[in-house]
């Protein structure tokens, strides 16, 4: 078994949570997601984050807005909807819950 497949799917499974929380502390650029998501080490490239977010809008969970740029094309922003807060309120629930308990099995010797 690769552990580097393994670990590629952890950050997976974490990515819309991640991004979702992002979006909620306000309106942000996708290359902000980015760089933020790569500092941490949450590894994303926009192939991965585009659809992401598409997926997200399409649920109506986050919502954008066109900005026009002095320096280039419009840009999106996007923020978190009302419905999105709730969904991000269940998993950081769900969350919560997945680190007691993953806690609680590998503190056992």
């Amino acid at each position: 078994m690769n552990v580097a497949n393994t670990q590629i799917q952890m950050r997976k499974g974490l990515l819309e949570f991640c991004v979702l929380h992002i979006i909620s502390r306000g309106e942000v650029y996708t290359s902000d997601l980015i760089d933020e998501l790569t500092q941490v080490q949450m590894i994303v490239v926009e192939g991965t984050l585009y659809p992401l977010l598409n997926r997200l809008k399409s649920a109506s969970l986050v919502q954008y807005r066109w900005v026009e740029s002095e320096s280039g094309p419009p840009r999106k922003y996007y923020s978190i909807t009302e419905e999105g807060k709730e969904f991000l309120g269940t998993l950081s629930e769900t969350w919560t819950s997945l680190v007691n308990s993953t806690i609680q099995i590998t503190s056992k010797n």
